[in-house]
């Protein structure tokens, strides 16, 4: 990758001028980027042994460059006509090649060219953007949302009506990750570059974005960007500061996950099969 990279960075710097008219090496280079993140050979987002998220800029960039090197084109569904710069992901797919990919898709589920699906996966009808990542084993439920460059882990369960934002600019800026084995509960949102650390669980109805007060209730800690590993999370609000003012919404940690809280949260195996 090492010189589609010095093409992308080069390209970025002159990001205005680039087109579909641009130099051949630009185009092929932002598509083969694509490609990649499509199939799941690069992140948007990779983390480190030490637990450290680390943004891949130049992935973010090819993604952005895509949508001058793109052009607007149709394509034709079951019941409408589509416009626009980013295709399908499985348009023209055979059975066998649904096979190869291992994830179950359901009807009128949307899937973006660029975002990688793993093995094991169930889609319901839901939106899965550009740059997206979807581990082994998760499920995506009915109306939810897994915004732009959002890496979500696996064996995790986006319940119904969930909205995992999504970040491409500035490219620098971290994606909203949800990581392995955790529980999103319906119409739960989770955006601007928060993390959620593996095992935990977000009660129906949870706002999580990068200035959101979450808050410790046995220890009064306060954090703000990163739901600690195992935690279960519920809506809560913050007092106000002047007598009779209005309450400030923040999300309170509970407890840790344990086995009662997990038997609730689980994915029916038979859903995964």
């Amino acid at each position: 990758m090492s010189d589609i990279e010095k093409i992308i960075n080069e390209a970025w710097e002159n990001k205005k001028d680039i087109s579909p008219d641009s130099d051949k090496s630009i185009i092929d280079a932002v598509n083969e980027t694509i490609e990649h993140l499509d199939q799941g050979k690069i992140r948007v987002a990779n983390r480190q042994s030490d637990g450290k998220w680390v943004t891949n800029e130049t992935a973010k960039k090819a993604i952005l460059l895509s949508f001058r090197t793109n052009k607007m084109t149709t394509t034709s569904g079951p019941y409408s006509v589509w416009y626009d710069k980013v295709g399908f992901k499985t348009a023209g797919w055979t059975e066998e090649d649904h096979k190869k990919a291992g994830f179950r898709y359901v009807p009128n589920g949307m899937t973006r060219k660029g975002c990688y699906i793993a093995p094991g996966a169930v889609l319901m009808p839901c939106f899965i953007n550009i740059g997206a990542y979807v581990g082994e084993g998760t499920m995506v439920d009915t109306w939810s949302t897994v915004g732009s460059g959002a890496q979500i882990g696996s064996n995790v369960h986006l319940s119904g009506g969930v909205g995992i934002g999504g970040v491409l600019e500035p490219v620098q800026a971290a994606p909203t990750i949800i990581e392995d084995n955790c529980f999103v509960g319906a119409r739960a949102e989770v955006a601007e570059g928060v993390i959620v650390r593996k095992n935990s669980v977000l009660a129906t109805g949870v706002f999580l974005t990068a200035s959101t007060r979450i808050i410790n209730r046995d220890t009064n800690e306060i954090m703000i960007g990163e739901v600690p590993e195992g935690s279960v999370v519920v809506p809560g609000s913050l007092p106000s500061k002047k007598p009779g003012g209005p309450s400030l919404y923040c999300a309170v940690i509970v407890k840790q996950v344990d086995e009662r809280t997990r038997s609730k949260t689980s994915i029916n195996e038979l859903l995964r099969s």
